[in-house]
């Protein structure tokens, strides 16, 4: 069965032009032109990936976001003029999986359409739910809690910290973080990644000077626990 993409976009003719060539590639395509209307269909067809503009009437993209997000596990891609970094780094910090810019190539939304759908099958094969100490952390649920308390953490943060402890002992460079959490290294310096661990550690770890939890592993980037 071919997956379902939902397009979200208030201009009509870029929904017609991008509903017609993902079809070609494959894709089973439903479309929304309102951010009420998108999440209506989203909560109908349930669709694998949403394909979501920033700007659009009634609600915004970031808000849709927000609420698909806490409704589901979709694969989001958020498309939009905004070229600045910090706009990136929201789109992200919201939820998006992935984030493209206008112009772009129809061939390089299949690409990242394609990459978003096997880091999602590659997670599903990942236990759900991670117990490590007194540290649980639920994917379905985004949730991290310690000792039974819950610990507030934004997309990003919970997406690397469930990326390292879905692998412990094994050491993923700052690229691989990116690549693998984010999804997107082309737009990002691996640095990065440094700012994120620094208040992942603030966050969860007893004392982030000497972290139990995140390793560093120096010239090569971080580890989830003891080395196996």
């Amino acid at each position: 069965m071919n997956p379902t993409i939902l397009i979200v976009d208030d201009e009509p003719s870029v929904l017609q032009t991008l509903q017609t060539f993902l079809q070609k590639e494959g894709f089973h395509i439903i479309t929304a032109s309102t951010g009420k209307e998108a999440l209506k269909k989203a909560n109908q067809f349930q669709p694998k990936i949403v394909i979501l503009d920033w700007m659009l009437p009634e609600m915004s993209g970031i808000e849709v976001c927000q609420v698909l997000r806490q409704r589901g596990t979709y694969g989001i891609i958020m498309v939009t003029a905004k070229k600045e970094e910090i706009d990136r780094i929201i789109g992200l910090e919201v939820g998006a999986d992935d984030y493209l810019t206008k112009p772009f190539s129809y061939r390089e939304l299949a690409a990242r359409i394609r990459a978003l759908l096997r880091r999602m099958k590659d997670s599903i094969q990942i236990s759900p739910t991670i117990h490590y100490q007194d540290l649980v952390i639920d994917q379905k649920k985004y949730l991290v809690t310690k000792k039974k308390q819950m610990i507030e953490l934004t997309p990003t943060e919970f997406k690397i910290l469930y990326t390292l402890a879905s692998y412990p002992g094994i050491v993923f460079s700052r690229m691989q973080l990116l690549e693998h959490a984010i999804g997107d290294s082309f737009y990002f310096d691996e640095r990065t990644i440094d700012g994120h661990i620094s208040k992942l550690r603030k966050k969860i770890e007893d004392n982030p000077a000497n972290p139990k939890y995140i390793q560093t592993v120096f010239g090569f980037g971080y580890r989830f626990g003891d080395p196996t």
